[in-house]
């Protein structure tokens, strides 16, 4: 079975390195690795408010160990992102993806919030580009241009080996700079139903 990703890809996704088509694999799978999480210090408030939404976290932190569980059900790819700190708490962050038309899909942090992104393969990295956010009311979408809430979304994930990834998320508003930045390293491993891994990605 094809997935989420592949579909939005098409011929594109031959082209990506062993470690992202596992990353991206249709199976359960989880992500094990380490997360820097940066932001300026003013930022802190209105990203307490965005976490009671789902959307992004409010604590900062370096090497951080963290899980990203994965699977994709019905057109849908589901992740459930979980980072430990220093101090023993655990964070969540949880998101749904849903194809958009073409190269786009829509992040949802709730059934409606979300951001919507276009996908394209540069070289053997994968890009992601922002595009707006949006709201969604049922048969009603309302899109927000990304100046009004964050500013503009940039992913790139790009391999280190046959199986392992670097991945670098940033917000950048064009008044306030760089207002959100998570990077990291992981590798992936496809989990059986019970949720055990199973193998290493190859």
């Amino acid at each position: 079975m094809s997935s989420l990703m592949q579909k939005i890809l098409g011929a594109d996704w031959e082209k990506l390195p062993a470690s992202l088509k596992a990353h991206y694999q249709s199976g359960p799978n989880v992500d094990s690795g380490h997360l820097d999480i940066e932001f300026p210090r003013w930022m802190t408030p209105y990203l307490r408010v965005l976490q009671v939404f789902g959307a992004l976290l409010a604590r900062s932190g370096k090497q951080l160990p963290t899980r990203v569980h994965k699977n994709v059900r019905a057109d849908c790819h589901y992740w459930r992102r979980t980072m430990s700190f220093p101090d023993g708490r655990q964070v969540c962050f949880n998101s749904v993806w849903v194809a958009a038309g073409g190269t786009r899909l829509i992040d949802y942090v709730n059934p409606v919030m979300g951001l919507e992104m276009r996908a394209f393969v540069k070289g053997e990295e994968l890009h992601y580009a922002g595009v707006r956010y949006v709201l969604n009311f049922g048969w009603f979408r309302l899109g927000l241009p990304e100046w009004l809430i964050l500013g503009h979304t940039t992913i790139v994930e790009r391999a280190l080996s046959p199986n392992a990834f670097a991945m670098d998320f940033r917000l950048t508003h064009p008044c306030f700079g760089q207002v959100f930045r998570y990077s990291g390293t992981f590798v992936t491993e496809r989990v059986d139903v019970q949720g055990r891994s199973t193998c290493g990605c190859s």
